[in-house]
């Protein structure tokens, strides 16, 4: 840049000077590499912020900040000399605004990175999370719809194919995708939509599903920008809809970009192995963790098994992230709040819940709802054990003294006696009674109607494959998911009976492209142009259950009373106020009178009840003939 001054010239002289100041500012800016959180807040509960720096010897420099009610309370050097960690204590008299960070060096250099406060746009209690009156849609997002096909090639990434007729390669579903097909998320009933992570995930291969991260920061630009997510959460806001985050604080990707400089020689869990074979890097040098979760309940396990389920690495493309390294435990918990607030969301899910070590997944939720009350958090604990499963919610009474702060775990109990009740012959001991005796365990929860409640998911067969591709059983499924006191997850195209009976269990296949989703698909969902009709029946059908449930104050709230199964039949009973629900599940192969007097201390004799799925009504008096298996959904309701 070229000044050409003058003593007549002042005022040219002072703009080429300013010139000469921002641009030298930038150029700073632009050579320190790296500052996480990227910005942070004013107003918070605490009054602590931890920012991570990365830049080559930066650990020779010293920070400084000049800014009213920010103060730099320790400067943490690392084993690595390319990092700082700097505590900052933000007083509540701080200003939102702008400042930079002076970094002197010791040959006199100083490097300046600019700094933001930012102003909280909502109060931390109106981040209000989700809960039993929410119907959640899990989405898969390389495989639901591609809205920007400009960015499905990103040419600064590892993985440059879109091949749809690879199951494991990228499609091209992008967050674009889930903003043009919100209306019809909406229409079908559903109020909150979880996708799997949509952060940058920079993998040779296989980086479609999100969870080896290689930037915590950063939305995958495949995917979109961080505008773009900002954009979906509004949406959805504006439809009175909530956007739930599937975080990891288990794992990272291999690729990661601290993995080239580990800050610390316990940043991840068996480090001295990897770093002594990472040049030969694979999956039979790698401690694998065990899988062995119940080491975090169990009274007699030996320290060796927890020390490898806990630390061992869930694959080896997945680095086990070291929660005891306090740097490593306030990055994550700072990344969780950081995106919260940027997004506005309404939940988290996170994943491998008991993988991570379970005193710091108890702090970091403990945090998160510290600052914001009305949150949740659903954690994955991939268990059919009630009782692993009820150790991980909030204010059970373990044994150990633990508490998890966790608001919601997963009922993968619940689901797996459901497909085995339904799949099985009707004897003393098999078939429906699985699914009474089920919902019989939740007396060992604190509270089940915080557990999230599911068909399937993204990892495990399609509910319609699960059983044997049996439309009745799979409409009776859903129909008692969606009566239950929990909080349902639906997984994208189990509306129209998507399966992976080619290859039970095959994630590509798990994880199919929605139809109408791409330019010039022949069969288009989201119209319902194309499907079949027993496709076009299951949409229907869900969508009905999912619009009452919207407004049913009984099944979102309710009392629960269900009656032992009898003669192949099995009825539950949701009741607030002057609302009763009433959900049937009939195995009979043909007609059958149901004798209703068994049912008298139910009040409902005499009264007049609407069949939620066909609006025919029904009078409740001394018997109901029900002519075909299936469920039946009866309402109080007019």
């Amino acid at each position: 840049m070229a000044c050409y001054l003058n003593k007549e010239n002042s005022i040219k002289h002072l703009i080429c000077i300013s010139l000469f100041c921002i641009f030298t500012s930038m150029l700073s800016h632009a050579q320190l590499q790296r500052v996480e959180p990227p910005n942070w807040w004013v107003g918070f509960k605490s009054s602590q912020l931890q920012l991570l720096v990365q830049h080559p010897n930066i650990s020779n420099a010293t920070p400084h900040i000049s800014h009213e009610g920010v103060q730099i309370k320790n400067v943490h050097t690392a084993d690595s000399p390319n990092y700082l960690f700097i505590d900052l204590t933000i007083a509540n008299t701080a200003k939102a605004g702008k400042f930079n960070i002076r970094f002197k060096q010791n040959n006199g250099d100083e490097l300046v990175h600019q700094y933001e406060l930012k102003t909280r746009e909502i109060p931390a209690k109106d981040f209000i999370g989700f809960n039993s009156s929410d119907a959640i849609y899990l989405i898969t997002p390389d495989r639901f719809a591609n809205g920007n096909p400009q960015n499905d090639i990103v040419a600064s990434l590892q993985e440059k194919t879109v091949d749809r007729n690879d199951n494991y390669a990228r499609h091209g579903g992008d967050i674009q995708g889930i903003i043009n097909h919100l209306d019809y998320i909406r229409d079908m009933g559903f109020t909150a939509i979880w996708p799997c992570p949509l952060l940058t995930n920079d993998m040779p291969q296989g980086s479609y599903h999100g969870y080896a991260m290689t930037n915590f920061y950063e939305i995958d630009p495949r995917f979109g920008s961080l505008d773009t997510y900002i954009q979906l959460a509004t949406k959805l806001t504006q439809n009175g809809m909530k956007l739930i985050m599937d975080q990891v604080a288990n794992h990272c990707g291999v690729e990661h970009w601290w993995m080239k400089d580990l800050p610390f020689k316990d940043w991840v869990n068996f480090q001295d192995n990897y770093e002594k074979n990472k040049d030969n890097w694979s999956d039979q040098t790698n401690i694998n963790t065990s899988h062995r979760r119940t080491t975090n309940q169990d009274l007699y396990a030996a320290q060796s098994d927890k020390k490898t389920m806990s630390g061992g690495w869930f694959v080896s493309g997945m680095p086990d992230l070291n929660q005891r390294n306090p740097f490593m435990a306030k990055y994550i918990i700072q990344n969780s709040i950081w995106w919260i607030e940027t997004a506005k969301l309404g939940g988290i899910r996170q994943d491998t819940y008991p993988y991570s070590d379970k005193d710091f997944m108890s702090v970091w939720a403990g945090q998160i709802m510290n600052e914001y009350p009305n949150f949740s958090i659903v954690g994955e604990e991939w268990s059919i054990n009630p009782l692993l499963i009820a150790y991980w919610q909030h204010g059970h009474n373990n044994k150990d003294g633990y508490n998890s702060n966790l608001k919601s775990p997963m009922d993968f109990a619940m689901q797996n006696l459901i497909v085995q009740g339904l799949n099985e012959e009707e004897t003393w001991g098999t078939g429906l009674i699985k699914i009474y005796e089920g919902l019989a365990n939740d007396f060992a929860y604190t509270s089940p109607k915080d557990l999230m409640i599911f068909p399937d998911n993204h990892d495990m067969s399609r509910i319609y494959t699960q059983l044997g591709e049996d439309t009745t059983k799979t409409q009776m499924a859903l129909s008692y998911i969606l009566t239950l006191p929990r909080i349902p997850q639906i997984y994208y195209g189990t509306e129209i009976l998507m399966n992976d009976s080619a290859k039970p269990g095959d994630h590509g296949l798990i994880r199919t492209d929605f139809p109408g989703g791409w330019e010039h698909d022949p069969i288009n969902a989201f119209s319902s142009e194309g499907l079949s009709d027993s496709q076009k029946a299951m949409q229907l059908y869900l969508k009905k259950i999912l619009n009452y449930r919207k407004h049913s104050k009984a099944i979102h709230e309710g009392k629960t009373i269900h009656f032992a199964p009898e003669n192949n039949t099995y009825l539950l009973f949701r009741i607030h106020d002057n609302e009763t629900v009433v959900h049937i599940m009939n195995k009979n192969k043909g007609p059958v009178d149901l004798n209703l007097s068994r049912f008298d201390e139910m009040g409902l004799q005499g009264k007049t009840l609407t069949n939620i799925i066909s609006g025919e009504k029904v009078v409740w008096s001394n018997t109901l003939t029900l002519t075909q298996n299936g469920s039946i959904l009866l309402t109080t309701k007019p």
